[in-house]
C-alpha cells in the first residue's frame, strides 16, 4: 500500500494538474476522485506521435489502463507538443511529480535528459524511461528491450513468406535504437535464405522531422520498395508505420507491424488481412510492472530488460494465415530457441 503522506485530495489535485500542464502538453485522461481511492499513481508522458499511434505509445497506455484498473487510483497521460525542447519535457514530468503521481514514465528515448533532471528534483518519486539505458539514478528505471531478437524472428517470417526474394525495412528515424530493428531483421532474413534481398530506408535523420509521426512518409517509402519488387515490408516507424501498412494492403503484399499487435488495432482493421505478423515488445507489461513495484513498496530501478527469454519480445500470431503455417512456425520456434540458448547471437547494429 502507498504511504498516507502521498495521499492527496483527488479533485483539487486534478484541477491543479490541468493548470500545471496547460503550457506543456494536454492531459488526455485522468481518473476522477469517484473512481479511485483518492491516491495518485502512474502517469505517462507520450513520445512523438502521441496516443493513437496504434503502436509504441498505445502500448504504454495499455499498461497505464491495466494499473488504473487493478490499483483503483488516479492516473494521467500527457501528449507531446510540436517542436518542444528538453526543458519542456522536463517541466511536464516535474508537473506530474508535483501533483503526487508516482511512478512517472517518459515514453521514449527522447525523455532521457528530462527524466534525469526531474528525478534529481524529486528523489522520492520513481521515474521510468522507455527505450533508454543512459539515465543512472537511484530512483529511475530504464525500461529497455532486445528489439533485435523479435526483429530477427520477423526476418525469418519475411524470408519464408516472400515470393519475389525481395523484402523491405522502413525505419522511422536513423538512430541506434532503430538500427537494432534493421540489424535483427536483416540477419534473420539472411540466415534463413541468403538469396533474399533486403531493401532498407530511413524516413528522416531526426525525430523532429517527423520520422515517427508521418504516415504519408511511411506510405511513400513502402511504395518505393514495393515498386522494386518487395512483397514483405517491415516497419519500425511508430505512427509512420500506418502508411507502410496502408501501402502494403493497396498493393496486396505483406506488411509486418511493430511494437503492438497491429493485426488487432481497431484503426488498422481494414488492412489487417495484409498484416502478416508484428514484432512486439511488451511496453505495456514494462510500464505496468514498474507501477506495481511502486505500489508494492519496492520500486524497480536500474536497467530492466525485456527479451525473448523473459517473453517480453516476440511475434504475434493473430493472423490465422501466419499462425496456421506450420513450416514458418517451426522455423520461428527453432530460431527462438537458438537465440535464447545463445547459439544464435543477434546483431544490434
Amino acid at each position: 500500500m502507498r504511504r498516507i503522506s502521498r495521499i492527496t485530495v483527488a479533485g483539487a489535485a486534478t484541477a491543479s494538474l490541468a493548470l500545471a500542464l496547460s503550457a506543456c502538453g494536454g492531459t488526455s485522461t485522468s481518473a476522477s476522485s469517484s473512481e479511485s481511492k483518492g491516491d495518485k499513481g502512474l502517469a505517462i508522458a507520450y513520445d512523438v506521435g502521441g496516443k493513437g499511434d496504434q503502436s509504441f505509445n498505445d502500448a504504454a497506455y495499455a499498461g497505464l489502463e491495466q494499473a488504473k484498473k487493478e490499483f483503483q487510483y488516479d492516473t494521467a497521460d500527457v501528449e507531446p507538443t510540436e517542436g518542444e525542447t528538453d526543458a519542456d519535457k522536463e517541466q511536464r514530468l516535474v508537473s506530474l511529480a508535483k501533483q503526487g503521481y508516482n511512478p512517472v514514465v517518459g515514453v521514449g528515448y527522447a525523455y532521457a535528459a528530462a527524466v534525469k533532471g526531474a528525478a534529481e528534483k524529486f528523489p522520492d518519486t520513481t521515474f521510468g524511461i522507455v527505450d533508454d539505458s543512459t539515465v543512472e539514478s537511484k530512483n529511475v528505471a530504464d525500461l529497455v528491450f532486445s528489439e533485435e531478437e523479435a526483429s530477427y524472428l520477423a526476418g525469418v517470417a519475411a524470408a519464408m513468406s516472400t515470393k519475389t526474394n525481395t523484402v523491405g525495412f522502413v525505419g522511422g528515424v536513423d538512430i541506434p535504437l532503430i538500427h537494432k530493428f534493421q540489424a535483427g531483421f536483416a540477419q534473420g532474413v539472411k540466415d534463413t535464405d541468403p538469396k533474399v534481398k533486403v531493401l532498407s530506408q530511413y524516413l528522416t535523420q531526426t525525430a523532429e522531422e517527423g520520422g515517427f509521426a508521418s504516415p504519408d512518409k511511411g506510405k511513400s517509402a513502402a511504395e518505393g520498395q514495393i515498386e522494386k519488387k518487395a512483397d514483405v515490408v517491415y516497419a519500425a516507424a511508430g505512427l509512420s508505420g500506418q502508411g507502410v501498412i496502408e501501402a502494403a494492403a493497396a498493393n496486396k503484399v505483406w506488411a509486418i507491424g511493430v511494437d503492438s499487435d497491429q493485426y488487432k488495432q481497431a484503426a488498422l482493421a481494414k488492412y489487417k488481412d495484409s498484416i502478416l505478423t508484428s514484432a512486439m515488445k511488451d511496453v505495456a507489461k514494462a510500464v505496468y510492472t514498474l507501477a506495481k513495484s511502486v505500489e508494492d513498496g519496492k520500486p524497480a530501478t536500474g536497467i530492466v530488460r525485456g527479451d525473448l527469454k523473459t517473453g517480453q519480445v516476440g511475434l504475434s500470431n493473430s493472423n490465422p494465415k501466419f499462425a496456421d503455417d506450420a513450416k514458418v512456425q517451426e522455423a520461428i520456434k527453432t530460431a527462438k530457441e537458438k537465440i535464447i540458448s545463445g547459439e544464435i547471437k543477434v546483431k544490434s547494429s
